[in-house]
């Protein structure tokens, strides 16, 4: 029985095959590491899972989370407040992004721009990137070589809880001592960027007209939070005023005990004297250093009651408008009762 012989022509051809194969396959694998897995690709799923509100994605994307060392030259604690870092927290991420330009570096790392809509305004960012370890061994893979994570530093003026877009935090939660008593706490955040976020507050007793933040990439930025008291605060106070000074005006003596008012009668009182609130004074709030503060407003007593002259002894009644002022410093406790402490 003859041997059979491999003819040369068909070797060749399966060796061109597995040539053009081969070929085939590395131009596949550049084409895939220059789009889907290319530096531009990496940095449009960033900006499109902010965009989705999809923070979880974002905030993994490797580079993005900031070590130690990286908070400490920022000049921030290790324990920086992460809780912006969610769904729900975003009032309007990036939008119609575009990547206008993709520079390759000597050391393998990319600079790229983006251009995107963030609410009205048109931005232009540029992202530095680094190669990691590839996937599969072949597959490229990026982390960002500076984190694009803003700081924001919020200053909770005059009440220490806020709202950012679904979210209500407390500025005290990483404080600890007499910091917990500031009437207006500063406290820094670590939020996604680039992002828009809008910053208010509203309960039955304080309000904080609702105000925006553009949060840029790699950037600090400061919100104010400005807490004022609501119609429904300053009305309590009202009535707590009027219940105080009515009680003065019940109290039947000359000089109404810890009260605002009273007389000096040289003549002798023969009756108990009557005292009646002609004028309230009309309570307005202000912040001040520690609580919320009226000025010193006026008011007008009137007290009726009989007396006896020393000089000829007729008996009269004396019929007279007393004006007098009063000043008072209003917070809210933690059981949500308001305090007042006359000044």
């Amino acid at each position: 029985m003859r041997g059979s012989r491999v003819s040369p022509l068909f070797v060749a051809g399966w060796a061109g095959l597995a040539v053009l194969l081969a070929g085939a396959f590395l131009a596949a694998l550049g084409a895939l590491n220059l789009t889907i897995y290319g530096s531009s690709s990496f940095i449009e799923r960033y900006l499109t899972a902010i965009a989705n509100d999809d923070i979880a994605e974002a905030s993994t994307t490797p580079g993005v989370a900031l070590d130690e060392a990286e908070l400490a030259a920022l000049g921030l604690p290790a324990n920086v407040s992460t809780a912006m870092l969610r769904t729900g927290v975003v009032e309007s991420g990036p939008e119609d992004v575009r990547i206008t330009n993709d520079v390759a570096h000597d050391d393998g790392t990319h600079t790229v721009t983006a251009t995107y809509r963030l609410e009205d305004a048109i931005i232009e960012s540029s992202f530095d990137v680094r190669p990691i370890e590839p996937l599969y061994g072949v597959l490229n893979r990026w982390e960002f070589a500076v984190s694009p994570l803003a700081v924001i530093d919020v200053t909770a003026a005059h009440n220490p809880t806020f709202t950012v877009g679904t979210l209500t935090l407390d500025a005290r939660a990483t404080k600890s001592g007499e910091e917990l008593t500031a009437f207006t706490q500063v406290t820094p955040y670590i939020a996604i960027a680039p992002a828009v976020y809008e910053f208010s507050y509203t309960s039955p007793l304080l309000e904080a007209v609702p105000v925006t933040l553009q949060a840029d990439v790699s950037a600090r930025a400061g919100v104010t939070v400005d807490a004022q008291p609501t119609a429904a605060f300053v009305e309590r106070v009202q009535v707590k005023v009027d219940e105080f000074l009515n009680e003065c005006a019940a109290q039947p003596v000359l000089q109404p005990a810890e009260c605002p008012f009273g007389i000096e009668i040289d003549d002798r009182v023969v009756g108990d004297p009557v005292w009646s609130i002609v004028s309230m004074p009309l309570v307005t709030l202000t912040p001040g250093e520690s609580s919320f503060d009226m000025p010193p407003t006026e008011g007008v007593a009137h007290i009726s009651v009989e007396v006896q002259s020393l000089f000829d002894g007729h008996r009269y009644t004396l019929e007279e408008d007393r004006t007098f002022s009063l000043a008072l410093s209003a917070t809210i406790a933690p059981d949500g009762n308001i305090a007042i402490q006359l000044r």
